[in-house]
């Protein structure tokens, strides 16, 4: 495991309610604890992207603010629903995050996950899909806005012509942006895709899948279909793998009582969504050297080079802070992590045709 990060869902309730939780706190709160982590030197910030429900939507004001109090931490998303976006827009918003950054983004993005409304991105004003999910737009517009954040021209110059003057591409642009998009892919077959693409894969919190295996070993086997389609695809370099889990150290007394109340039974989970079965991961509990052993027997996160742990935001900075200070100091340098005190995760650049 060479990097790990936080995953937040930024869910809230209601401003001036009980918990007095709104949109505000949840926002602010995210900072900070991109703020903390980063001291503590995790390596990634990383946010869920849902419409019409009380949790975090509009990702890149966020990252922005994040990333412009942070010098080290990856900022990013898990995942942005194609769907939902003017690609254009997100490719000029998400190149100028990228410049406040300085190269710290890992934008995630994808066909989206499902949505608390029915076709909810013709709201948007984005309609025409015959997909019933979608998946026709969502990939239509992640192919212009990867062309658009490459550098490609999209527009005719105004006053000439047309075809007989230069094209124009979006301004700003951020050199290497390209290498650092990740495609969630929550099947076999759609990591298949997003290997052939050339592009970073985030494996989805759950699988659209459930052939009886685990959800470790099917993740692993979609890891593994991945990698072979990214190299018969001829592309050179090693693409980056994330995994997430919910994993939950138990060192004091609180622990003890907040942890194994949400720990579930411990195992995989198989319910139908977006009318599919599918399987969901189990949440790790446990002492350091129990969630130390656990973690070395999944299949996934050895074959990932990068675990996101879901937090449980709404429990307050503090509290997450010394989540992520357990996972850290406790259990994440038996999997091989070191502190991040250089920024990103680097490799050999992706998505290159081998002559």
């Amino acid at each position: 495991m060479r990097a790990f990060g936080f995953l937040s869902f930024g869910h809230y309730g209601s401003e001036g309610g009980i918990d007095n939780f709104g949109a505000r706190a949840a926002l602010h709160q995210a900072i900070e604890l991109a703020v903390g982590a980063d001291e503590i030197g995790v390596n990634g910030a990383y946010f869920r992207v849902h419409h019409f429900a009380k949790q975090a939507a509009s990702p890149i004001p966020l990252l922005s603010a994040i990333a412009a109090r942070t010098q080290r931490i990856e900022v990013g998303t898990g995942v942005i629903d194609m769907r939902y976006e003017n690609p254009l827009q997100l490719a000029e918003e998400t190149a100028a995050l990228d410049l406040i950054a300085d190269g710290r983004v890992a934008l995630g993005v994808s066909r989206g996950s499902p949505e608390a409304a029915h076709r909810g991105w013709e709201a948007f004003g984005y309609t025409g899909s015959t997909d019933p999910r979608g998946a026709d737009i969502a990939r239509e517009k992640f192919d212009r806005f990867m062309r658009a954040i490459k550098g490609e021209p999209v527009a005719e110059a105004e006053g000439l012509a047309p075809g007989s003057g230069p094209r124009l591409a979006i301004e700003p642009r951020s050199a290497g942006l390209e290498q650092r998009i990740w495609w969630g892919a929550g099947s076999r077959s759609s990591a298949e895709w997003v290997g052939a693409q050339g592009l970073n894969l985030m494996s989805s919190t759950l699988l659209t899948e459930a052939t009886g295996a685990s959800f470790a070993d099917l993740q692993r086997e979609q890891i593994d279909r991945f990698r072979a389609a990214y190299q018969a695809a001829g592309y050179s370099g090693a693409p980056r793998v994330s995994v997430s889990r919910s994993v939950f150290p138990v060192l004091t007394d609180e622990d003890r009582v907040l942890f194994r109340l949400r720990s579930g039974n411990g195992a995989d989970q198989v319910g139908v969504i977006d009318g599919f079965r599918s399987t969901f991961g189990k949440t790790y509990v446990g002492e350091p050297d129990k969630l130390i052993e656990e973690l070395r027997q999944d299949p996934a996160i050895e074959a990932a080079d990068t675990l996101m742990l879901t937090v449980p935001n709404q429990l307050g900075v503090d509290f997450n802070l010394h989540l992520l200070e357990s996972f850290a100091k406790h259990v994440a340098p038996e999997l091989g992590w070191k502190p991040n005190t250089e920024g990103p995760v680097e490799g050999e650049p992706i998505g290159v045709k081998v002559p």
